[in-house]
């Protein structure tokens, strides 16, 4: 990255200087790029080093700053930063009356790691690690890892280098990569976008496609494992991944980048930032085009990405920002599948592709498209107190495509989608008070409003005239002769408004949440101790328009509160750091579990979950290395899980005796949903940055877990019509939850060779890989599996302004086969056959082969 020089001047006369007085003082000054030009928007964090008392500021249009209100003596920590550079810091500094203290220009190289070089409007909002000074388990991943590591890939894989992750699910298609963070999966992390919630208020998922353009416009990834540094209330069980995007650039300039992989992948990007203009507003937008076959076979997609970002400072105190960003796509999708016919047909083989009409084609396909826009509103009332304020809306349309038939009535086959639209409104605010030199106090609420709509329409006849189906309770048979598309910008348009183009059920999902938070955290003399709160309701219902006589769909009001505590303590000294944390979660069940057989009956058993959170930490930073060990414990009661998958000619025979073809034939899905299931959590994990001379870099993680089911769960197992089969009682005491790698490490290393070339390395292991709860048997044991990286990295400075960038990344060098998940555990029957101990006929996910991509961008 392009080296720059931070000139912070105390300057005299018109520049300013600074005035030590014998009770308070102010800092004044310009912070200047080796250009000369003066810097917009560069951060200014003075810190007193005894009591932890900070005071900051920002540089204006003219990169001029004062910050009022400091004590006279020291020592204080003085730290300039600004977007892509790394931090100029004077450490030390005293302040004497009547005496002007000149700093010299210090010649900084872009850092990788230090939150200081993002800019963020809504900073109140985000609750990334540094702003706390009692700290946590967590990792943060920059902009420049972003665009070296994901390339073609979603932005999970930027955090595969990460204690506690593991990244699954790619070969599914674009977008449909899984993570889990210390083994529970994405419905159980919570995921914030610039301090707005984003997991599906219904289920708690998120998925990846939707959120493609986050690689793009994101400043840095921050991964808090465990209870994390989030006030709201929400599915932190696993931890919080925070995603803070670019804010409006104060700079004029932009990008043109293209990047090419396997497959045939190519994604353009444009961007352009108009600087801050005399009107006092600045412009930053980004558009985005890709397309690609997928690794999978038939697995191509397409899709756009768009970022827009309007900032306006009103005044010295208050700031606004719009922000409106999205990412249309459509995709074809891979399922699991034996792990027998993999080895014989290639690890690329899908199991969606068949012959259709007599053309071989995927018929499984997602598309949607789900534009977010927050505004967010920064108020400096004075300098101890500040109020930051963000109002956000997602309004999302799309679903998933399949074969269906409509046995009764209408054998032969059609496509048809899922769909899932929904509206979503929220408001989050946050007032922050420093009570005094050493205690700091916030407060603020968090409003979500959720309507989501689901049907079954019809996207392909395929050859017939008419589709005739069972229909609603209120009309009977019926028949369509519509069909909708599955283009994502279509769809918003493109709707059923009569009950005939409805078919298999029609619902709506209404979710109201208000909640609370509150923050007390003391800093003096190396000590900080924290205490958080927070107190939330939440009510859920449904209506109903497919099960229901017109008029009586309507589900009642289901209300549960909810809270959560946590509180910790640190000691620094030196360069040492031990804390420790613990916090206890009520957490409201989801709607999926209040109504979860797809009706308005509600469930007995859905109360809320309990989770306890215990860990402890040692943290230990120097110039040439840094280390951070954690160990945690988590307990998780009275939750609820669910999983699917395609029926055997076993299930068949077991949850179908009568073989009657309209409740379950091979290949249907079933769906299995478990009560009363507690986890019990615990583990070490570890990660290390070595610096031990100038241009090479070695980092090194690792993560040693023991994740186990406890007690006895119910299952109850239904059909793809949602109609109950059986109810089974099971003890899974001592069973190892699956789904991720409960014992992992990795090495990765990165040398800059010349100024402007750099190549890097990364290894991982997976080791104690487990597979889903299957029905009735403890998960699968999968084989352990090691990958290797590499990346080169050029640039090149065309002028003092202009540069040009090149990249090219090799994954899975060693072209390894591995089973990244499965979803069964099969009994063995005479003449099973097997590949690294794993029986050949259980339903799996092979992990993808050697991949690659490149790409180049002209900055300007």
């Amino acid at each position: 990255m392009k080296k720059s020089l931070l000139f912070f001047a105390l300057a005299v006369g018109s520049y300013g200087t600074i005035h030590a007085q014998t009770t308070t003082s102010s800092v004044t000054g310009i912070v200047k790029q080796s250009t000369g030009q003066t810097t917009t928007g560069a951060t200014i964090k003075i810190t007193h080093q005894s009591s932890g008392a900070t005071f900051s500021g920002s540089a204006d249009s003219n990169g001029r700053f004062n910050i009022a209100n400091l004590q006279e003596g020291g020592p204080y920590k003085i730290e300039v930063t600004y977007i892509g550079q790394k931090p100029v810091v004077y450490d030390n500094v005293f302040l004497k009356a009547g005496e002007a203290l000149q700093l010299d220009p210090v010649f900084a190289e872009s850092s990788e790691t230090n939150l200081g070089e993002v800019v963020v409007v809504g900073r109140g909002l985000i609750d990334i690690a540094e702003d706390r000074k009692t700290p946590i388990a967590v990792s943060t991943i920059s902009k420049q890892i972003i665009e070296e590591k994901v390339g073609a890939m979603d932005i999970t894989a930027s955090m595969v280098n990460t204690p506690g992750v593991y990244v699954s699910g790619q070969s599914k298609g674009f977008g449909e990569s899984s993570m889990t963070t210390r083994g529970f999966d994405q419905s159980n992390t919570a995921f914030l976008l610039n301090g707005q919630p984003i997991n599906g208020m219904d289920n708690g998922r998120v998925f990846w496609s939707n959120w493609s353009g986050l690689s793009d416009i994101a400043s840095l990834v921050q991964i808090q494992r465990g209870l994390g540094s989030s006030k709201l209330a929400i599915s932190s069980v696993g931890g919080t991944i925070n995603f803070v995007t670019k804010s409006t650039d104060m700079q004029q300039g932009g990008f043109v980048k293209t990047t090419i992989g396997n497959d045939m992948f190519v994604k353009s990007t444009i961007a352009y930032n108009t600087g801050l203009m005399k009107s006092g507003f600045a412009v930053s937008a980004m558009v985005t085009g890709w397309q690609g076959n997928g690794y999978m076979k038939g697995t191509e997609g397409a899709g756009q990405n768009y970022f827009l970002s309007v900032g306006y400072k009103v005044n010295e105190k208050h700031n606004l920002n719009l922000m409106v960003t999205g990412a249309p796509q459509w995709h074809n999708q891979a399922f699991n599948a034996s792990l027998s016919t993999f080895l014989k047909e290639g690890r690329k083989f899908n199991p969606n592709v068949g012959i259709v009409n007599g053309v071989e084609r995927n018929v499984r396909k997602n598309y949607y498209h789900k534009p977010v826009a927050n505004l967010n509103w920064d108020w400096t009332i004075d300098d101890k107190s500040s109020l930051s304020t963000v109002l956000y809306a997602s309004v999302a349309s799309g679903g998933g495509q399949s074969s269906r038939t409509e046995r009764d009535v209408n054998p032969t086959p059609f496509l048809a989608s899922q769909v899932n639209n929904h509206q979503w409104y929220g408001v989050v605010s946050n007032y922050n008070r420093k009570l005094s030199d050493n205690l700091n106090f916030n407060v603020g609420f968090d409003l979500r409003d959720y309507k989501g709509e689901h049907y079954i329409q019809v996207t392909d006849k395929l050859g017939q005239e008419t589709i005739s189906h069972k229909g609603n309770v209120n009309y009977g048979t019926m028949t369509t002769s519509n069909t909708y598309s599955t283009n994502p910008w279509k769809s918003f348009g493109d709707k059923p408004k009569n009950a005939e183009d409805r078919l298999g059920w029609d619902y709506e999902q209404m979710i109201r949440y208000a909640g609370l938070f509150g923050q007390l955290e003391y800093a003096k003399d190396g000590f900080s101790a924290f205490f958080q709160g927070s107190l939330s309701g939440q009510q859920n219902s449904r209506q109903d328009y497919y099960l229901y006589k017109i008029g009586e769909g309507k589900s009642k009001d289901v209300n549960n509160l909810g809270y959560n505590v946590k509180g910790g303590a640190s000691y620094t000294l030196g360069n040492h750091t031990i804390f420790g944390n613990a916090g206890l979660y009520s957490r409201q069940p989801f709607q999926n579990n209040i109504f979860m057989n797809y009706r308005n009956d509600v469930n007995a058993e859905a109360r809320n979950e309990e989770i306890i959170g215990l860990e402890a930490g040692y943290k230990f930073a120097s110039e040439y290395f840094d280390v951070n060990v954690n160990a945690y414990k988590t307990t998780w009661a009275h939750r609820v899980t669910g999983s699917s998958k395609n029926a055997t000619a076993k299930d068949v025979a077991k949850y179908n005796p009568t073989n009657d073809p309209s409740i379950l034939v091979e290949g249907d899905y079933l769906y299995f949903s478990n009560y009363g299931v507690k986890q019990d959590h615990k583990g070490i994990e570890l990660d290390f940055v070595a610096r031990p001379f100038r241009g090479f870099e070695l980092k090194g993680f690792a993560s040693i877990g023991d994740w186990k089911y406890d007690g006895s769960a119910t299952t109850i197992v239904r059909n793809e019509k949602r109609e109950e089969l059986t109810i089974e009682k099971r003890d899974l005491t001592g069973v190892k939850v699956g789904e991720a790698s409960q014992t992992s490490f990795g090495l990765g290393a990165k040398y800059r060779i010349v100024k402007g070339f750099s190549i890097d390395a990364d290894y991982r292991r997976y080791e104690d890989l487990y597979g889903s709860l299957p029905a009735n048997t403890p998960t699968l044991k999968l084989p352990n599996y090691e990958l290797f990286d590499a990346g080169v990295s050029y640039r090149l400075d065309v002028s003092p302004k202009n540069s040009m960038s090149f990249r090219v990344n090799v994954n899975n060098i060693f072209d390894t086969l591995y089973i990244s998940e499965a979803n069964s555990n099969v009994d063995p029957t005479a003449g099973s056959q097997y590949w690294k101990g794993i029986d050949t006929s259980n339903s799996v996910l092979m992990g993808w082969g050697r991949t690659w991509n490149a790409s180049v961008k002209f900055t300007f």
